[in-house]
């Protein structure tokens, strides 16, 4: 890590050894009415949570847990096959009242604290585009930070994340089955069907989030799939 892209260090006592490689970085929002509120839990022993790094609204980025130890964010949570989330990723909080607080827009000084921070991050750990992903993506059914109001097409286009392709075709799966099975290829955890496609939205679609399955979701599937499938989208 290059030690210009953090401001200051807190120890969290919240945090373990790693049983699996760094393979993903997942954002989220603090979802508490201060940043002082927010380390403070964090740094708490008994909350037994933290995030490796935090990002508060004027840009100040504070580092919590080293990235070589596994800090605890992720919760229950799976992506990709993994289930053990909290030791393949690098948690980052950006502060945030959330939506039971006051949920409004990341200020340009956390955009522009974060993509340095996460340009580093992905280069050393040679992440993929497609690792990059919000809590709500790994733990659909509990989580919607860092949610909707998130700028994945900022990041998108310095190719830090995955951007939102363009739909060719309107696609209806046969049933709701096969798109939940496709959505399950793609990454995701379909336990809850409902919550799987609303995660789905509130990342590729965050203009109408409601759960339901349609063709404009299909198609954006449909090529994101083929996109992973032709090596496109790492």
């Amino acid at each position: 890590m290059k030690r210009w892209l953090v401001h200051r260090e807190v120890s969290s006592p919240n945090c373990n050894e790693r049983a699996l490689p760094i393979s993903m970085v997942v954002l989220h929002y603090t979802g508490m009415k201060s940043a002082e509120e927010a380390l403070e839990r964090m740094c708490d022993a008994e909350a037994a949570v933290s995030a490796h790094y935090m990002i508060d609204e004027d840009g100040t980025v504070t580092q919590l847990v080293e990235e070589d130890k596994r800090a605890w964010h992720a919760g229950k949570s799976y992506w990709r096959g993994v289930t053990d989330v909290n030791s393949a990723s690098i948690g980052i909080e950006l502060v945030n009242p959330g939506h039971e607080w006051g949920y409004r827009e990341f200020t340009d000084a956390q955009m522009e604290a974060l993509l340095p921070l996460l340009a580093n991050i992905v280069e050393r750990h040679d992440i993929p585009r497609a690792n990059v992903v919000g809590h709500s993506d790994i733990a659909p059914a509990r989580k919607m930070d860092p949610g909707e109001l998130f700028d994945w097409e900022r990041l998108a286009r310095l190719r830090l994340a995955l951007p939102v392709p363009e739909p060719k075709i309107y696609l209806l799966y046969d049933n709701p089955g096969a798109f939940y099975l496709a959505l399950e290829r793609f990454g995701y955890d379909i336990t809850d069907g409902h919550a799987a496609v609303a995660a789905f939205q509130r990342r590729f679609r965050p203009s109408l989030i409601d759960g339901e399955i349609d063709g404009q979701l299909g198609s954006l599937l449909f090529e994101l799939l083929l996109e992973r499938d032709t090596g496109h989208a790492r």
